[in-house]
């Protein structure tokens, strides 16, 4: 198992992280022209003559290129912390929304929707916090029994806490049967950026969390060969475990907030990391964030362009990977057997 992160890795997986992203900023749903938009993109560096008029260029920088970014930020953080999840719980199939991360901010963004007249700028906030919220009440159920909880009582406690919050998103629902179209349409993720505000918002929080998993690359190789192991070690699996799962969800949450309820990229990410690179973390964690990024530019590209009218992000991230998640969870099981 390869346990150092090559230099040259990094440099072909940042160079296609680049190339996604330019193409992604060249081509969109307005038809302004690939070479003039890269001519707006050299005339900003090199201080020359732009091809784009004031509102062209406004569309470039006003909404493509935050929304490419934007999409970036999460599916960086989605990867990273799906990574995170199946380090920490020994599980291949687990992914960032386990411990009731999209539950929570699926039932409060709900709430919102529901009870507040005009609520579009008052649902990415209550689903940061639900989120956040539904990661927490995991960790108290997890608790009841005394003591730290271990892998499978989170577990438990997460599908517990999950099944309960998305009962009451769905009675919440109820209440106002005219809102189910809004709400699901957030469910189904996607990127609606008219500016550089969430961009800014959903950075610090991803940032901070990018910079503490990437650098507990050795703790998750530690701590997946188990905890007895893990303290023989000079390890404490609880804290550390505390730690990683805290950061994971709050990237996770951060993602939600901005974009909706976008699934699988927390699986196929670093799977495709591990069978390229390799299974340690200190590999896959970093690499998960920068495949991360290019994989969901990408998808957002596809939702952006295959159709006359925009594809829900979510549903083209499922497109993709459902087939993969079939295909890792057969192997799972072969492996078992």
């Amino acid at each position: 198992m390869r346990t150092r992160l090559r230099a040259r890795t990094v440099v072909i997986a940042v160079l296609v992280l680049a190339a996604v992203l330019l193409c992604a900023v060249l081509a969109g749903a307005g038809d302004l022209g690939w070479r003039r938009v890269l001519g707006e993109l050299v005339a900003q560096v090199t201080g020359g003559q732009s091809p784009l008029s004031a509102r062209e260029a406004a569309i470039v920088w006003q909404l493509r290129v935050p929304r490419v970014l934007l999409a970036g930020l999460v599916g960086a953080a989605l990867a990273m912390s799906g990574a995170t999840f199946q380090g920490v719980f020994r599980n291949p199939l687990a992914d960032p929304y386990l411990l009731g991360a999209a539950a929570g901010a699926g039932m409060a963004a709900t709430l919102v929707v529901v009870l507040t007249p005009n609520a579009g700028a008052w649902v990415p906030p209550a689903a940061f916090l639900g989120a956040i919220g539904g990661v927490g009440l995991s960790w108290l159920l997890g608790r009841t029994g005394g003591g730290r909880p271990g892998t499978g009582t989170l577990l438990l406690a997460g599908v517990a806490v999950g099944s309960f919050l998305s009962a009451v998103q769905t009675f919440v629902q109820q209440l106002r049967t005219e809102t189910i179209r809004q709400v699901y349409t957030w469910m189904l993720g996607g990127l609606n950026v008219t500016g550089w505000h969430e961009v800014l918002v959903a950075a610090p929080y991803i940032g901070l969390a990018a910079v503490v998993l990437c650098l507990s690359g050795r703790l998750l190789d530690v701590l997946s060969l188990g905890d007895a192991e893990a303290a023989s070690l000079g390890l404490h699996p609880a804290r550390v475990r505390l730690l990683l799962l805290a950061a994971a969800s709050l990237a996770t949450a951060a993602a939600v907030s901005v974009s909706g309820l976008i699934g699988f990229v927390g699986i196929v990410v670093p799977h495709v990391v591990r069978l390229l690179a390799g299974g340690s973390y200190r590999v896959v964690l970093p690499l998960s964030l920068l495949g991360g990024a290019a994989f969901l530019i990408a998808a957002d590209q596809v939702a952006r362009t295959v159709m006359p009218g925009e594809l829900p992000l979510g549903v083209v991230t499922a497109f993709a990977g459902a087939p993969f998640f079939v295909a890792v969870l057969r192997s799972s099981r072969e492996k078992v057997s």
